[in-house]
């Protein structure tokens, strides 16, 4: 099965990414590439397709990458309807009550601290009496 995956490029920082077509189970940057279709600069939002290429290699059954399938989405190029699309992130929190935000405010509850303990508990009262 091929692939539609971007490869790295550029220098440490500095990335550029060519559109790759290659087999599947082979990593990007193995040399094995069937074509290059096109590039994208994130640094500039430069895209450039060969887009008959592509919608070749999509007719033939290429799956894309996430990545190259927003690109390719953005650039108004159709994929075929089995493609799949990948779910928005969803950020949930496990612990809700755990937040800071939703705990009850804590200068109420510092303000209530020393009142109590700068009074006298029962039992120190009723040991005083006896020492007397």
């Amino acid at each position: 099965m091929l692939a539609i995956r971007l490869q790295r490029l550029g220098r440490k920082g500095l990335p550029a990414y060519r559109l790759a077509v290659q087999e599947a189970r082979r990593h990007p940057s193995s040399g094995r590439i069937v074509a290059y279709v096109g590039s994208f600069d994130p640094h500039s939002k430069a895209v450039s397709l060969d887009k008959e290429k592509i919608e070749f290699f999509l007719s033939n059954g290429a799956q894309p990458s996430p990545k190259v399938a927003r690109l390719l989405g953005q650039q108004k190029i159709k994929l075929p309807t089995w493609v799949k699309s990948t779910a928005g992130k969803k950020s949930s929190v496990r612990h809700p009550e755990k937040l800071r935000k939703n705990r009850p405010a804590e200068p109420a509850a510092a303000k209530a601290a020393p009142e109590t303990a700068e009074q006298p508990s029962d039992g120190d009262q009723a040991a005083s009496q006896t020492e007397s």
